[in-house]
């Protein structure tokens, strides 16, 4: 299922489903993406709100993004930031509403468990992709924000690998959906009733702050579930900030990725910019994607419906 694409001048939800966003931050971004792509703003109730570490209490950042959902006006939604707190919500969202109002929903890092819920309770198509506040208000780069065309033009989305990192990892040619997000959002996933369905699919994962050992650890619980097995290939994506505190004691971070991923000797590629990164690009998950390692092609079939 894929929600309808955007048009100039349509009218975009911003939510906080986790972190309080930069309010300054969120600010820039909105008039960039406003300037840009000629865009209007909605902004949930709990977008000013702090309770802790969170973008206030769990009942208020989940009637943000019903609310969303709810209001016919409103096109798609697109977080403000990450940080943490969705996995708190993602279990009490009303997926019925999602199926009745099928809307663009675009962001990363901590919603990585709200983009494997939808797609596995609805069937709809979702985004990652660089976030208003975290991204395109705080570290902003002319690829991050070109990202948000796929939701304007219906076409194809490609890769530029001759712009962006792309490493060949195990060469190779696979056809499949993409499905993923962040590595230890994946792994926390796992044996709930949202945990990550990898089988037949294309695996993407990336991750900020965790060191060489903390990956490993979460590889090889991926390992032991089954899910590396059940894929068909792998994009790999930044590990931003993970150098080690005592590298004379440490794997690289490649050693880590060769020992699990090199090893089952199938189509993968590493370094992507698609993440925590700068430029960041975004990309649909769950359409048809072609993954051609020799020839650094990512391909990857629209995510709306352009009618």
């Amino acid at each position: 299922m894929k929600a309808k694409g955007l048009n100039r001048g349509d009218v975009v939800g911003v939510v906080a489903l986790a972190s309080p966003p930069h309010q300054e931050k969120l600010k820039q971004g909105l008039e960039r993406l406003e300037e840009r792509y000629d865009l209007r703003f909605k902004l949930a109730d709990n977008i000013t709100d702090r309770y802790g570490h969170l973008a206030g209490e769990d009942e208020a950042r989940l009637q943000g993004f019903h609310e969303m959902l709810l209001d016919d006006e409103v096109k798609a939604i697109i977080c403000s930031n990450g940080g943490y707190g969705t996995p708190r919500i993602v279990e009490q969202i009303d997926y019925d509403l999602i199926k009745q109002h099928p809307k663009i929903i675009w962001g990363y890092s901590d919603i990585t468990c709200l983009h494997n819920a939808v797609r596995q309770q609805t069937g709809l198509v979702t985004f990652q992709g660089p976030m208003i506040a975290s991204d395109i208000g705080a570290r902003f780069n002319e690829i991050s924000l070109n990202s948000f065309e796929q939701l304007f033009d219906g076409k194809d989305v490609i890769y530029p690998s001759n712009e962006l990192m792309f490493k060949p990892l195990v060469d190779g040619v696979v056809e499949g959906g993409i499905v993923g997000g962040c590595l230890s959002l994946l792994v926390s996933s796992l044996g709930t009733s949202y945990e990550i369905d990898t089988k037949g699919k294309i695996l993407f994962f990336e991750d900020i702050g965790e060191e060489p050992y903390k990956i490993d650890g979460f590889l090889q619980q991926m390992k032991s579930a089954g899910k590396l097995d059940d894929a068909i290939g792998f994009m790999i994506g930044p590990f931003t900030d993970s150098e080690p505190s005592k590298p004379e004691k440490s794997l690289e971070m490649k050693e880590v990725i060769d020992f699990f991923i090199t090893s089952l000797d199938k189509p993968a590629v590493y370094d992507l910019n698609i993440g925590h990164c700068t430029p960041h690009f975004g990309i649909p998950f769950g359409t048809n994607a072609i993954l051609n390692v020799q020839e650094g092609l990512l391909k990857i079939e629209s995510g709306v419906d352009k009618g």
